[in-house]
């Protein structure tokens, strides 16, 4: 698909690309092609696709399965896909952070760059089998980063505790229209045990996000500021002399471990 046919096609529907929406139109047929590839969809599965914009994926989706479920914000991109694929595509409209997801196994997105974070944190929530996304590089960076990098960040621990992440294929700005300011990668997903236990998930996360919230403190200091631990355990707790950045999501979880056996 070129600009100018994207371009008449959004015209016809009263569609106004904005940036808030994080609307950039695939142009790249190929690049649809191996996402779709990657997905590696099975013969009688669900396939759950956001954001499908003019259906550059969804039209090599519907043929491989057996229910294809878009939801779309938009009120115009709506009618174009209701227009263009008919019953093949279960439409819902609305917001993908709010409404209720249907069941699926696949998941697939050329993921509007404002909602990545929060739709990746909802989307690994699910029980599916592999997700095929494309994101901002810098956020798929974030995503894959090791501990002392600079990437690294609560992003990168939450991604690994729930999945296997892999980046695939570097997608130049100038495959979209309109194009956005920055590249994009395109993220495979597969969600797996957790790598490691933990006695308390819960406490294990909220302690990830609050240390990358004071990610130059030490340890220690965090713990004595916020007040998540006993003033007069925190000496003996592990790596409190040490900064977020430089922990293995397996080291945040000891130290959550061991908050937790030493009484908050």
């Amino acid at each position: 698909m070129t600009p100018s046919e994207v371009k008449a096609l959004l015209a016809q529907y009263g569609i106004s690309p904005t940036k808030s929406k994080g609307q950039n139109f695939l142009l790249d047929e190929r690049l649809a092609d191996c996402e779709v590839g990657h997905l590696g969809i099975v013969p009688g599965e669900v396939v759950l696709e956001v954001g499908p914009g003019l259906g550059i994926l969804t039209e090599r989706v519907v043929g491989l399965a057996a229910r294809t479920v878009c939801v779309e914000l938009d009120p115009g991109v709506s009618s174009y896909i209701r227009n263009r694929f008919g019953e093949r595509v279960e439409l819902i409209q609305g917001d993908a952070l709010e409404v209720e997801l249907p069941r699926f196994d696949r998941f697939i997105s050329n993921m509007p760059y404002s909602i990545s974070s929060p739709l990746i944190f909802r989307i690994l929530e699910q029980d599916f089998r592999r997700a095929v996304i494309m994101v901002q590089k810098e956020f798929a960076d974030r995503m894959a980063a090791e501990a002392g990098s600079d990437d690294y960040s609560r992003l990168s621990v939450s991604t690994y505790y729930r999945a296997r992440c892999k980046l695939l294929d570097h997608v130049p700005r100038s495959k979209f229209w309109p194009q956005p300011e920055v590249d994009s990668t395109v993220v495979s997903l597969e969600p797996r045990p957790p790598p490691f236990e933990v006695f308390n998930e819960r406490f294990f996360l909220h302690l990830v996000n609050l240390l990358f919230q004071h990610r130059r403190k030490k340890i220690g200091t965090i713990l004595k500021m916020t007040g998540q631990a006993r003033k007069e355990s925190i000496p003996s707790l592990p790596y409190v002399e040490r900064r977020v950045e430089e922990l293995s999501p397996e080291m945040i979880g000891e130290l959550a471990d061991a908050i937790s056996l030493n009484g908050k």
